[in-house]
């Protein structure tokens, strides 16, 4: 057992704490000097900060990012091999000192749960608060969804704009805030409702009209202005107006608005699809939690349509964490795929056959070694999806998105589904 284990959260937290401000301290407290936008939620975080940052880009600004899958700053990128959303107090404290010593005029920060609880962000200065979703996760640490849903409301604290989803669960606890600028957006709600929440919170609506959702396109309208972007599902929608709104806080036009989001053509890891000439509709998404999952498959299933063509699922869990939502997730992707394989995911130190075991609990109307495997070996696993299916079939591979290394035991091993996926079509299946 590690010896972290041994302690209780709150008194590691007053470690971390205590490591922050000395943080803070060390590199006087840069964040000061920059308007930072914190993205936070369950769902859709790190496709939303791409979002924001491509409209500050746009604007003529000078922008830097860190985020799930990469860190960005003045023309120079790399990829987050981290496997944590927010970092390190220290290494935050020096990305954002390091932001302003290049001149940037924004950072944009996915900002973790665990990293608000754990004082990780303390002494940040954040201008700009964004709250995607809240839906069931981490539940391991937070253990239950209002203390969950608690930790993502200190965002809020102290910040001049927020900026958030109408359409999740309880927004009014996110809108009752100090903010001085406070905006929501909508793909769904009816204007009596809005009215009705507006005139109780005071805050800002952005409503997305004339919603269209095409196969390799979304449409909608807000105002007089007419979107076009080039990335799938109403979620995608729901991220492009989290987007707009920070753009709207900040004063910039609607059309450079539309102009940032058409030219975002995709984010590594997130219903991105792999060419390939053999016909199949392969997608690779890193959808965790069960809401997720269960969008995604709906998006999928809205693109097939009725054609006679199959769904194949392949997809595990990380280990460590709520296990609760493992057979859950079992029976969300049972709805929709036709075939699933169950297959290994980043079990750290947990034991892999375990997870398997109790995502399988949920699995519905599916009989193994018929339309239902059980193949531990991720490659392995994939390589019988790609044999199952046929032309214009769906192949849906999730867990890691555009992740390089997976977690097993103490090592990282390197990793990327979408290297495998074309290293397996490259073996000339039939």
């Amino acid at each position: 057992m590690k010896l972290s284990k041994l302690f209780p959260q709150k008194l590691k937290n007053i470690y971390h704490l205590m490591q922050a401000i000395l943080a803070n301290i060390i590199y006087s407290f840069p964040s000061r000097k920059i308007r930072i936008v914190g993205v936070t939620g369950t769902d859709g975080k790190t496709t939303t900060v791409q979002m924001i940052a491509g409209i500050l880009e746009e604007a003529r600004k000078e922008v830097s990012v860190a985020s799930t899958i990469n860190f960005r700053m003045k023309g120079e990128e790399s990829v987050n091999e981290t496997k944590f959303t927010t970092l390190s107090s220290f290494q935050v404290q020096k990305f954002i000192k390091k932001a302003v010593d290049k001149g940037c005029e924004y950072l944009v920060l996915e900002t973790s749960s665990h990293s608000l609880d754990q004082y990780r962000v303390w002494g940040i200065k954040y201008d700009i608060a964004v709250i995607t979703n809240v839906t069931r996760e981490h539940l391991d640490y937070h253990k239950t969804m209002e203390g969950y849903r608690e930790v993502k409301r200190k965002l809020f604290d102290n910040v001049r704009v927020a900026i958030v989803n109408l359409d999740m669960e309880e927004p009014e606890e996110y809108l009752d805030c100090g903010a001085k600028n406070k905006i929501g957006y909508t793909t769904q709600m009816q204007n009596e409702n809005l009215k009705m929440q507006n005139n109780n919170l005071n805050f800002e609506i952005i409503k997305a009209d004339d919603v269209e959702l095409g196969a390799n396109y979304s449409k909608y309208q807000i105002q007089n202005t007419k979107y076009q972007i080039q990335l799938l599902g109403l979620f995608n929608i729901e991220n492009a107006l989290a987007a707009t709104c920070v753009g709207i806080a900040e004063g910039i036009d609607l059309k450079i608005i539309k102009n940032a989001l058409n030219k975002i053509k995709g984010i590594p890891g997130r219903i991105e699809l792999i060419p390939n000439n053999k016909g199949f509709n392969i997608i690779v998404d890193f959808a965790l939690t069960p809401n997720a999952l269960q969008r995604l498959y709906e998006l999928v299933q809205d693109i097939k349509g009725d054609k006679n063509t199959k769904i194949i699922a392949v997809f595990g869990a990380c280990g460590e964490r709520d296990r609760g939502k493992r057979p859950i997730t079992g029976g969300v992707v049972s709805k929709y795929a036709d075939y699933i394989v169950l297959t290994d995911d980043e079990p750290y130190r947990e034991n892999p056959k375990k997870i398997i075991e109790e995502i399988a609990a949920g699995i519905k109307n599916k009989n193994e070694g018929e339309n239902f495997w059980n193949i531990p070996d991720r490659r392995e696993a994939i390589k019988k999806a790609l044999l199952l299916a046929q032309p214009d079939d769906f192949v849906v591979v999730t867990g890691m998105g555009s992740e390089n290394t997976r977690a097993v035991g103490d090592k990282k091993i390197p990793w990327n589904d979408k290297e495998v996926i074309l290293e397996e079509l490259e073996k000339k299946i039939k």
